[in-house]
């Protein structure tokens, strides 16, 4: 926000680069992503076939430039430490071109490592300001005050005065319960951000009820819920019964302690159960295959070893918990009451 700011009083003063280590930690791709974005602010042809010598000798060159025409080129590194990795080129060639008196540059780096700096190399370290600005999280109940002052309508808003004193009583109300306090530590203790809080806020406002026009408890727990859904649990929602069968048989295993198990393992345990209880869900050997192979596709499970055999005898391993699974099925509208039954450890083992 404070570089938006800073671009809108200065539009034609200040360029700002950004990077993300997740995106752009080989120093190859940085510094050709540099080179994109300088060329993008200053309306020049960008060329993708250029070397990675090139793209340096460019940006040294536009810092140049931009250091003569007194212009401030900004440039921010997410996920910093990632950048510390490998020979660290790329922040060797920033900090070093900054070393001119004519540059105009800045290098921020953001990381939620607080020993980053120490990652640097020496070469890179002897380069680096030590300037660091350390941001602690906002603390449980100052992000309450911030929640209040988000949910709470005005009293002067156009809304009916009743409706306004029974909503602002009921927000009021849900933040002195205990379970709220629950809920907030819950939500804080995976990101405790504002922009968290915020993505959280508008899940609560959008399970409100139509009815009364008015906010829950249930509200709150709603959006936690979906906040903490896991794209495992997703991808979970919509297999087939032979799908479930399958990780089903392939938890019955792990129960039982085989330290390794295949495609043809599988099959046993799934034979296994059809004599036992009789079913009819009963699918022949082509399509079981092919089941098993739609369940590595979506990477609920996955292979044990990186060995070259037939895939029905390459070792397997599930990538979803019993937890998981189990939810997964209640879930399921069309899941087969054995099913429920064969997890039941207690009851079946």
């Amino acid at each position: 926000m404070v570089l938006d700011d800073l671009k809108k009083e200065h539009p034609d003063a200040i360029s700002v680069i950004r990077l993300n280590g997740m995106l752009h930690s080989d120093d190859n791709c940085a510094m050709k992503e540099i080179a994109r974005q300088l060329c993008l602010e200053h309306q020049l042809s960008f060329s993708k076939m250029a070397s990675s010598d090139d793209n340096t000798e460019f940006m040294i060159d536009m810092l140049r430039e931009c250091g003569l025409a007194h212009k401030t080129i900004i440039f921010v590194l997410e996920e910093f430490d990632l950048f510390a990795q490998g020979k660290q080129r790329l922040l060797y060639s920033l900090l070093d071109a900054m070393q001119s008196l004519t540059s105009q540059a800045i290098v921020i780096g953001v990381s939620c490592r607080l020993d980053a700096d120490q990652l640097l190399e020496k070469r890179v370290r002897s380069r680096f300001s030590h300037r660091k600005l350390i941001f602690l999280p906002s603390s449980v109940d100052s992000l309450q005050r911030l929640m209040e002052h988000l949910l709470m309508l005005p009293e002067d808003s156009h809304l009916p005065t009743k409706y306004v004193m029974e909503y602002n009583a009921r927000v009021t109300s849900i933040f002195s319960d205990k379970k709220f306090k629950g809920i907030l530590n819950s939500l804080t203790d995976s990101d405790a951000t504002t922009s968290h809080i915020l993505r959280f806020l508008f899940r609560v406002v959008s399970y409100m009820d139509m009815d009364s026009g008015l906010l829950s408890m249930q509200s709150f727990m709603n959006a936690l819920s979906s906040m903490r859904r896991q794209p495992k649990m997703d991808s979970l929602q919509d297999l087939s019964i032979l799908e479930l069968y399958i990780l089903v048989c392939m938890h019955r295993l792990e129960d039982k302690e085989h330290s390794s198990y295949n495609f043809t393992t599988i099959m046993k345990e799934y034979k296994s159960v059809q004599d036992a209880y009789r079913t009819s869900d009963n699918y022949s050997h082509t399509v079981c295959f092919r089941a098993f192979e739609h369940l590595l596709d979506r990477e609920l499970i996955s292979f044990a070893d990186k060995k070259g055999k037939a895939l029905e005898y390459r070792p397997v391993k599930l990538l979803i918990s019993s937890h998981e699974l189990a939810q997964s099925l209640k879930l399921n509208t069309t899941c087969p009451a054995v099913l429920q039954k064969l997890l039941d450890r207690e009851r079946y083992m």
